[in-house]
This record gives structure tokens, sequence and C-alpha cells, in this order.
């Protein structure tokens, strides 16, 4: 009985907890929407110049609906598909940053000849911009690769500082205990530094993912590719002057990051319970 006593009340605070962070979220969102309903009529209201780059928020939502049902206006592909281009790209350039940038960082926080290799190549290229990098790429690549590869660059620094600062703050006690123990190098890396760094790895990871969807609206708005929602982005309010789509753009690639943002914070609960850190 106990146990079943516990598991309710947890259930209870989870549940609890879930619908305050709703609610407060609901509440932020509308706050934000009704000062933006305002912010357009008070422009309308004064007669400005500026009023037709504020489109009333119900204008947006429409046009919104009505691009995942029909094309764009001023495009030929409808918001679902520029939608799953876009991601498909992120997901790509994201993914292959990871897969590298994970064991380089703990390969150059651990040993210290592989960081005297690389740390000059990396401060070298770090603190140039990914979007620096878009003309280049895109004529070196194709339209896919070339925006893949800016996502590949946007996402590979904050992961691979991030690995490389957790593996640094490993606790030296967990160490020497696990030497005391009789534990070889190998097992101290797998066993006691990876699960130290998990943490600033999924910061990292999160943190990745926000610049991926900013690389990629940028490299996407160049006229030569087509097929995302950066380019719709650009092409509405550039040419066609229809800043409806181009705000319903922008909300379609904020609610993509916080899909893909809120999967990695899912992966990192499950990380940190199976880990036994909650």
């Amino acid at each position: 009985m106990s146990a079943l006593h516990t598991i309710i009340r947890r259930f209870g605070r989870f549940a609890k907890s879930r619908r305050l962070q709703l609610s407060a979220g609901i509440i932020s969102v509308s706050a934000f929407v009704v000062f933006w309903h305002c912010f357009a009529w008070l422009l309308e209201y004064w007669d400005l110049s500026l009023q037709e780059y504020v489109p009333f928020p119900i204008e947006v939502f429409e046009v919104l609906v009505y691009s995942f049902v029909h094309e764009v206006p001023g495009m030929d592909l409808s918001m679902g598909v520029m939608a799953l281009a876009s991601l498909k790209r992120v997901v790509i350039g994201f993914t292959l940053a990871l897969i590298v940038a994970f064991p380089l960082g703990l390969l150059m926080a651990s040993f210290r000849f592989v960081n005297y290799l690389g740390d000059p190549i990396i401060e070298m290229f770090r603190p140039i911009p990914p979007v620096a990098w878009i003309p280049v790429l895109l004529v070196m690549l194709s339209v896919l690769w070339g925006p893949v590869a800016v996502v590949f660059l946007g996402a590979f620094f904050p992961i691979l500082l991030n690995v490389m600062f957790g593996v640094k703050r490993t606790d030296q006690t967990l160490i020497d205990a696990a030497k005391t123990l009789g534990a070889r190098r190998i097992d101290i890396f797998t066993k006691v530094v990876i699960p130290s760094t998990a943490p600033y790895l999924m910061t990292g990871v999160k943190v990745g993912l926000g610049i991926s969807w900013m690389c990629i609206v940028a490299a996407e708005m160049l006229p030569v590719l087509g097929g995302g929602v950066g380019n719709a982005l650009w092409t509405s309010a550039q040419q066609f002057s229809r800043f409806d789509v181009t705000f319903a753009c922008m909300i379609v690639i904020g609610l993509m990051s916080i899909l893909t943002t809120g999967l990695a914070e899912q992966v990192e609960r499950r990380l940190y319970r199976w880990m036994g850190m909650e």
C-alpha cells in the first residue's frame, strides 16, 4: 500500500506541475496575441505607413490554416510540404553535427594531445557565423547538402564546447573512487565521465537545435533555394508584400523549433531516468 500511495502522490505532483505549466503557457501566449492585436489596431487607427507590415493575428491565423490546405500565396507548394523540407534539412545537419561533435568533444577534453591538434582549428572557425558560409556551401554543394552543411556548422560548436566543458567538470572524487575500486580507464570513461557529461550534452543539443533553425531559415532565404519555409518567408515579404504570409511562416518556424526542442527535452528526461538521476 505504501508503494501505491507513493506512486499516486508522485503522479499527482506531476499532473499538478503539468497543469501549472500548461496554464502559464496559455496565459503568456494569450497576452502576446492581445498585445499584437492592440499594436496592429493602433497602427491602423493612427493611419501610419507601417500598418501594412503588421497584420492582425486573425488574418495571420486564417492564412496559416489556408496555407496547409492549399498552396501558399505566391508559392507553388503548401506550407506542410515546405515545413517538411526545412525539417529534413535540419534533422540531417543536426544529426551529423551530433555524431561528429560528441565523440570529438570527449576526445579533446580527455586527451591533451588531441586537444592540441584540434583546438587551433576549432578556435579558427568557431567565431565565423554559419550564415557566412552560405554562398560558398551552396555553390560547392547542392541545394540539399548546402543548407545541411550550414546547419551542421551551426549545431556543431555548441555541442562540442558543452561536451568538452562537461568532461572537464567531472567530479574528481568520483574518478578517484572508481580507481580505488579497481576500475580500468575505459570503465572510468564510460561509467563516470560520459554519464556526468550528459546534462552538458543535452544543453548543447538544445542550444544547437535553436541555432539550426536560425541557420536553415537564413540559408533558405536565397532565391536559388526554394522549397523551404525560409524561402516562402523571404519571397512573401520581398516580392509580394504579403506580410500575413510572412508572419505565418514565422509562426511555423517557431512551432517546429518548439517541437524539436520539446523532443530533445523528452529524450533528456528519459536519459536521466535511465541513469537514475531523477
